[in-house]
């Protein structure tokens, strides 16, 4: 009998290690300058990802929708039969509409609302929108965040900075799931984005990790909350990950040999990440809740 087995595919080989030469990225990191240290544009599943109708008819609202990982859930989600609204900073226009095309190419409808996620009236502003639009939320996905490194270490954080880290990635979850939740029903999902970081923190990267650490326990304690709702709660944990926010805010000779030191080998790619976000998204994943599932190239999570 002839063995019909597909070809296994090697997770090194898969995707190669991004040229990083050349010049910084301005901040906070945009899709659209993709120059310098950014020659190879991250792979986000546009000529690779083929939905099956795991979400068919869901509305999913995903933030830092414009790019990177946001910008390769959203795609999958799209081609799994979901729509899309999607809320970015507003300067990040351009790569919001870039990745409302590959949505509506899908055949999904795609709804951009770009605001600043650290005013919790936006956020309230967001969620009536996306009522507004679709009725309820199916799938919310707090993607969003803001990093910046600081080679020197706890003395070069700033209040500033701290505050703006703290109130992006945490904050911003919070309001979303407390005003979101009253119009999610049975089935819905909550998946909400950490990080290596929280279990194995960079020294630069402080500020950043101990939000990435909280988002894990704020979702085990979700889950519990609204489990008798039929509300799932997760978490999707990445590794280094080639997005614009890397060559943005880390040190160049951090970024040159940026995944170099996981067990793959390599660094991510977000079309790698997205399809752990279909997932626990889907109906598949509906006895786990309080998860946090590592994208992480074979580093632990422990958190």
């Amino acid at each position: 009998m002839t063995d019909q087995r597909p070809e296994t595919t090697d997770p090194q080989a898969q995707h190669p290690q991004p040229d990083t030469e050349g010049e910084d990225l301005p901040r906070p990191g945009k899709e659209g300058s993709v120059t310098a240290r950014m020659d190879e544009e991250p792979d986000h599943g546009e000529d690779s990802y083929v939905g099956t109708g795991k979400l068919a008819d869901r509305v999913a609202l995903i933030t830092g929708g414009d790019s990177g990982i946001g910008r390769a859930v959203a795609l999958a989600y799209a081609r799994e039969g979901a729509d899309v609204v999607l809320t970015y900073l507003e300067s990040e226009q351009e790569d919001g509409e870039r990745t409302a095309a590959l949505v509506r190419d899908a055949g999904r409808r795609a709804v951009l609302v770009p605001g600043d996620l650290t005013s919790e009236d936006f956020c309230q502003e967001l969620v009536d929108r996306t009522v507004e639009e679709f009725g309820r939320i199916d799938i919310l996905v707090n993607n969003a965040a803001y990093q910046m490194a600081q080679p020197g270490g706890i003395a070069d954080i700033t209040t500033e900075q701290f505050d703006r880290v703290m109130r992006t990635n945490l904050y911003a979850m919070f309001w979303l799931c407390k005003k979101a939740l009253p119009h999610m029903r049975r089935g819905a999902s909550i998946i909400n984005t950490s990080s290596v970081q929280a279990s194995s923190p960079s020294p630069p990267l402080l500020d950043y990790a101990a939000t990435k650490a909280g988002i894990a326990n704020f979702t085990r304690g979700l889950a519990q909350m609204v489990a008798e709702d039929g509300i799932r709660v997760n978490s999707v944990a990445p590794g280094p990950i080639w997005t614009p926010l890397i060559p943005a805010t880390m040190p160049e000779e951090k970024v040159e040999s940026f995944g170099e030191q996981t067990p793959m080998g390599r660094v991510g790619q977000p079309a790698e990440v997205a399809t752990a976000f279909v997932f626990l998204a889907s109906a598949e994943a509906s006895y786990i809740t309080g998860e946090v599932l590592a994208v992480t190239g074979g580093q632990p999570v422990t958190v």
